[in-house]
């Protein structure tokens, strides 16, 4: 079955544009030109979501923080605005991309079959990213085969970033969510535990990078 996309793009033209060539790539398509009506759309049903910002209705970095609230769905966000600052906020809120108009059909199509390739893979309980395998359940990761002692901080960083593999991770969030508020709640507490992460990763330590004015992200595709 054709992976299903959730397009979100009040411009009729460009609209008509994008269902065509996510059509012809192989992908079925919902499209949607209300920012209300998309805030209101059940996320369950698809494989990815493409977001204009300019929206009727609810805009369009309104419309991605329900999304995030609600699920993991890969959010690519299909804007105009140039501005530095709207691509970092959408980061932040939990977007996967930010891909600017006007675009090649080509560069959209590969982002998101590129998208589509990083889901984590669940296994009995268990996310496996590229060649690390992280269980939930036993709390234990094994890298390249190898059993790697991680602290519970270490390991619930790992978890985190390895739920959004290839997305840009806030800091703030990973600071409120992961750290202990109390003990160690700061963001340069979360970049000494980051440090500490990737040393013991070892091979697999460019798996987790920095991502600028962002926070972190685990990559499936940086190898050794």
């Amino acid at each position: 079955m054709a992976d299903r996309i959730l397009l979100v793009e009040d411009d009729e033209a460009l609209g008509r544009q994008v269902v065509g060539h996510l059509e012809r790539a192989g992908f079925t398509v919902r499209w949607i030109q209300d920012g209300d009506e998309a805030a209101r759309e059940d996320p369950a049903p698809y494989a990815l979501a493409i977001l204009d910002l300019m929206l009727p209705g609810a805009y369009g970095l309104d419309v991605l923080k329900l999304l995030r609230a609600d699920s993991d769905l890969p959010v690519l966000i299909l804007s105009a605005r140039h501005d530095t600052n709207d691509k970092v906020r959408a980061l932040e809120l939990g977007a996967d991309d930010f891909i600017t108009k006007p675009f090649w059909p080509e560069e959209l199509i590969a982002r998101v079959r590129t998208r589509l390739r990083r889901p984590s893979l669940q296994r009995e309980g268990a996310l496996v990213v590229g060649e690390l395998v992280i269980d939930i359940e036993g709390r234990s990761l094994t890298a390249d085969g190898a059993l790697v002692d991680l602290t519970r901080v270490e390991f619930d960083l790992l978890a985190a970033l390895a739920r959004r593999p290839g997305a840009a991770i806030d800091r703030g969030w990973l600071v409120d969510n992961v750290l202990d508020p109390e003990r160690e709640g700061t963001e340069r507490t979360l970049d000494v535990h980051v440090s500490r992460l990737r040393k013991k990763l070892g091979a697999r330590s460019k798996m987790v990078q920095t991502v600028w004015g962002v926070g972190y992200r685990l990559n499936p595709d940086a190898g050794a």
